[in-house]
């Protein structure tokens, strides 16, 4: 019994060897921290949505987020969000015509420039959707759920923000 289990192990040690071989060479790797172009970055409108809040707080110490107070001239780039947007459209009803499924939205616009005004990027938009379905005998539930929902896609949000802001150069 004791010669199956070495056996075993050193085969599972030889096949898990053999997987990080194969992830390695097809240029798998685990996403790291963002490196910026920038030190200081003003995000539009001061204070904004839930949306610009959370950016705020994602930047962590790499990089300076300027407060209200701060002048819009210290930031070496500004972040507008023109748009930030949540949307529940009906995609499915049963033959009664009662509703049985949502479809969730968020939609985010956003350009980045310079205090002065010179365009860096262009204007993108982050569009992320979610299906719920729904029952009206578990109409609270349902509700948290799609709290829940909301709250994920505007996670999801704020890091493709971010890896798009990781690409803006300065020169």
């Amino acid at each position: 019994m004791q010669r199956r289990s070495v056996i075993a192990l050193v085969g599972g040690l030889a096949g898990s060897g053999l997987a990080s071989l194969a992830l390695t060479g097809c240029g798998f790797k685990l996403r790291g921290a963002q490196n910026f172009a920038f030190k200081t970055l003003a995000v539009m409108p001061n204070p904004g949505g839930p949306l610009a809040l959370e950016l705020r707080r994602s930047f962590g110490a790499a990089v300076h987020v300027l407060s209200p107070e701060e002048p819009l001239t210290q930031a070496q780039v500004v972040l507008d969000i023109l748009q930030e947007q949540r949307e529940k459209i009906v995609v499915g009803v049963n033959s009664s015509g009662q509703v049985r499924e949502y479809q969730l939205r968020v939609r985010v616009k956003f350009s980045v420039r310079t205090p002065l005004g010179k365009e860096l990027a262009p204007p993108a938009e982050v569009l992320l959707q979610r299906d719920i379905s729904f029952n009206e005998s578990v109409a609270l539930a349902k509700e948290a759920e799609e709290v829940l929902l909301y709250r994920d896609m505007q996670t999801d949000a704020v890091q493709q923000v971010l890896r798009q802001l990781a690409m803006v150069r300065l020169d």
